[in-house]
């Protein structure tokens, strides 16, 4: 197998390691908002501070943005209104389980668009920036894997102060 073949295959490996599991370290993202409730998703540490859920949206946007910066295709096309934070929920008063359940499942979908777009890669691409792009392929993709792990940490450390 081509050694560029190979990078291939560890990116994908990457990406569903950081966001389905299992991963080394701990919980992947996925695993980290497995059973939270819209109100936990909802609670805030302080004002101005992102919650589960804002936390969970970005990183649905930018996994939206990695997949539109490989294909090269401008129109944005993620649901969400604005771009990188997204306050949730949308009425500060009411955490509805329904809407905190759909953008959970946003992420999910998000999630295999990506890798969908990141399987159909030419190997030969990885280490070729695109034009106006200040990343490679192979960087936007092992950055989007770090970033969900980031993020997992951060939901697990809000989990906790949650309850306590």
């Amino acid at each position: 197998m081509p050694m560029q073949a190979a990078h291939l295959d560890l990116l994908l490996g990457w990406l569903d390691e950081a966001y389905v599991g299992p991963a080394w370290h701990g919980p992947s993202l996925r695993a980290a908002i497995r059973g939270v409730n819209a109100d936990t998703a909802a609670w805030r540490p302080a004002r101005g501070r992102h919650n589960i859920w804002e936390i969970t949206l970005h990183s649905a946007y930018w996994k939206s943005a990695v997949r539109r910066r490989l294909t090269g295709r401008r129109e944005r096309d993620f649901p969400a209104k604005g771009r990188n934070w997204f306050r949730r929920p949308d009425d500060p008063g009411l955490a509805h389980e329904a809407a905190w359940r759909r953008d959970v499942a946003l992420l999910a979908e998000e999630h295999e668009r990506l890798v969908r777009v990141v399987s159909r890669l030419r190997p030969s691409a990885l280490g070729r920036r695109s034009r106006g792009s200040r990343q490679t392929p192979l960087e936007m993709i092992r950055g989007i894997a770090a970033h969900d792990l980031y993020h997992a940490g951060q939901i697990r450390l809000l989990r906790a102060l949650s309850r306590s």
